[in-house]
């Protein structure tokens, strides 16, 4: 059943599928904790939330015997227009991928239930306390790089990743232990903010991304000059990893570049009116309107200020 589940994922456009035995992570326990200690989640306070959920799926599935997890390639052909000045992680290039990997879930769901029988489950694409990469490193996908991407061998790390958790009981995968890093320290060097601050562990008030899209308020100034015209998330720790040197363009539809990436320019980001934020990012179901339109702007006005 493994076997045809991989067989049907790959089928439904998804670049690797593993299945892990659904039990507590408790090898996670003092690492999230620990990490939560000491504030690396900044202001996202919803991570301290649900603690003994994100270690233990079976208290979000009940019966759970299963955690099958999948992943989705979402590098592009191409990077951002040179005219714009401005850039937009390439996780944002598309359609939120949120809505994009759990609708192929689903298909994936339906297809155990026809060839297995009914199973009790639930769907996941980073939107509940899923402990995403440990599932993913259990089910044989790939491992952590130092920057916290999980790197799938031969693959790189520009992919999403998926879960469902089911009552179905499946063969599991061989856990993925190799070290895919070594002494490379690139991401380490490479990021400007230094929010790597061990192998492994990134302090979250730190980063660019986090600054850019979940921070409320104006980005801190010991950071602005640091985003060099990242106004919505970063790449800076993928882009210099060994592993994404031969990264292949995907080629899921609804996560090709949408309009303002591939066309706007320097003056379009810099001139944009809340109709056009609306317009072409919210109606879009950009995953850039996660942030306000003011957010944005603030990004916006504060990187073009800083690299002047």
């Amino acid at each position: 059943m493994t076997s045809k589940l991989k067989e049907k994922a790959a089928e439904l456009g998804f670049d690797a599928c593993g299945v892990a035995r659904a039990k507590a992570l408790e090898d996670q326990r003092a690492v999230l904790s620990g990490w939560l200690d000491k504030g690396h989640n900044a202001g996202m306070g919803y991570m301290a939330n649900h603690f003994e959920k994100r270690l233990d799926p079976r208290k979000l599935v009940p019966g759970a015997k299963s955690v099958i997890v999948v992943a989705q390639n979402y590098y592009p052909a191409n990077a951002m227009s040179s005219e714009s000045y401005y850039k937009v992680a390439r996780y944002a290039y598309g359609k939120d991928y949120h809505s994009v990997v759990k609708k192929k879930l689903y298909n994936l769901a339906e297809f155990l239930t026809q060839t297995s029988g009914k199973h009790i489950f639930r769907v996941f694409c980073d939107s509940a306390p899923v402990l995403e990469r440990s599932w993913a490193q259990r089910a044989g996908l790939g491992n952590y790089g130092k920057n916290t991407c999980l790197i799938l061998p031969r693959k790189g790390s520009f992919f999403f990743l998926g879960e469902m958790v089911t009552s179905a009981e499946l063969e599991p995968d061989i856990p993925f232990v190799k070290d895919l890093c070594g002494s490379c320290t690139k991401c380490m060097n490479a990021c400007p903010t230094q929010a790597i601050i061990t192998p492994g562990v990134l302090d979250s008030k730190k980063c660019i991304s986090y600054l850019t899209i979940e921070h409320k308020g104006e980005i801190p100034k010991v950071y602005r000059d640091k985003c060099r015209g990242w106004i919505f998330g970063c790449d800076i720790c993928q882009e210099v990893c060994p592993h994404n040197k031969q990264a292949k363009s995907h080629t899921e539809e609804d996560l090709h570049p949408l309009y303002p990436i591939v066309k706007w320019s320097k003056a379009d980001w810099e001139d944009m009116s809340i109709e056009n934020f609306n317009r072409h990012l919210k109606k879009a179901e950009s995953a850039i309107g996660r942030v306000t339109y003011e957010k944005l702007m603030d990004n916006i006005r504060i990187s073009g200020v800083a690299n002047r």
